[in-house]
């Protein structure tokens, strides 16, 4: 059952509403200020918010306001009601994330539609999609059927890239943004002493550059395929709409591109921090969650990509490996590395 609240400073339009909405099947939680309405907010984590907006103590801007502070909050459906049909106010709520608005008196159909409507479009997209190219497809899809989005990926082209062949340059214009349907590829910066400096390693699914085209429209880093690799170039001006042209949407996608983001500040942490035994162990683990299957940490990575993705030197990294295959740790056929002993292997990377 769905929990819905409902916060309402008249007590004759409180409770009716809650009548319907119980009718409905819903589970109805009410607040008769905007002050109460936070509270019980905070502590039930309704599925969507009914909220007045001329109240006592608080009105309904700053109910949203401050539900929108609250990351446990910030995601809740939220429709306004209120007595007032100016277009200023409709515009003010809008503006402040509001995802619907219902001018009183309103029909009982046109209260549950909106209330159903609501919690359709939160269901499907707070559910999540699966990692990968399937995963971001199936997101692009729900997005399209959102009239404001209903165009997204009209002009996306696909573009194959030979292993070792570079997308784009650090400093190149970005005028779309490549994701990966097939292969993988690498993201590199060069230090003023020419030496490469692993930045990302990408695979299915994955949107590449994106940072660099919504700070500046110009790359950040550099981008090799490791294997010959299939990309969905997406046009900046799709990427801007899922993140500015619906709430539900934004939502989302932020959350997809936040997981990129919290790998590479994990990285960088464990380059200022690790030893250089830990961080091979941390890079063989990274690599093989990233593009491996079973035991096989899955790519003929040379040496040279390995070192520049632990940041130390080809030598240092060849003497690690040896060290981890005499420890039974790993074992090496030609280019390809096998883990044999993960728990050990976590273990050390885990200092």
């Amino acid at each position: 059952m769905k929990t819905i609240l409902l916060i309402e400073d008249d007590a004759d339009m409180r409770e009716n509403t809650a009548e319907i909405l119980e009718l409905a099947n819903y589970r109805v939680i009410k607040a008769e200020n905007g002050r109460r309405g936070v509270e019980e907010a905070r502590l039930h984590i309704p599925d969507l918010v009914l909220c007045d907006i001329m109240m006592p103590e608080l009105d309904g801007y700053g109910v949203l306001h401050m539900l929108g502070r609250d990351p446990a909050t910030a995601e809740l459906p939220f429709i306004f009601l209120s007595a007032k049909a100016e277009r200023v106010d409709v515009r003010k709520g809008m503006e402040l994330g509001a995802d619907d608005y219902l001018t009183k008196p309103y029909e009982e159909g046109e209260l549950l539609n909106a209330v159903e409507g609501r919690l359709r479009r939160s269901d499907l997209f707070r559910k999540g999609f699966d990692k990968g190219f399937a995963g971001f497809n199936k997101f692009m899809d729900q997005a399209r059927s959102m009239d404001l989005l209903k165009d997204l990926g009209r002009d996306r082209k696909i573009r194959t890239v030979k292993k070792k062949e570079v997308l784009f340059h650090e400093g190149d214009e970005l005028r779309q943004v490549p994701c990966i349907s097939k292969g993988k590829l690498r993201t590199f910066k060069i230090n003023n002493d020419g030496k490469e400096f692993v930045t990302g390693l990408h695979g299915e699914g994955d949107l590449v550059g994106y940072m660099g085209l919504l700070e500046s429209g110009y790359a950040l880093e550099t981008a090799e395929a490791l294997e010959d690799t299939e990309v969905a170039l997406i046009p900046r001006e799709d990427l801007l709409a899922l993140l500015y042209k619906d709430r539900d949407v934004s939502i989302r996608f932020i959350k997809m591109l936040a997981g990129d983001v919290r790998e590479r500040e994990e990285h960088l942490l464990q380059l200022a921090y690790s030893s250089v035994r830990q961080r091979v162990a941390q890079a063989l683990l990274r690599v093989h969650a990233r593009y491996a299957a079973g035991a096989d940490l899955g790519l003929n990575i040379s040496r040279e990509d390995l070192a520049a993705i632990v940041g130390t030197a080809t030598e240092s990294l060849i003497r690690c490996l040896t060290d981890l295959k005499s420890e039974g740790l790993i074992e090496t056929q030609g280019r390809s590395i096998l883990i044999v002993d993960r728990v050990k292997l976590e273990k050390l990377a885990n200092g």
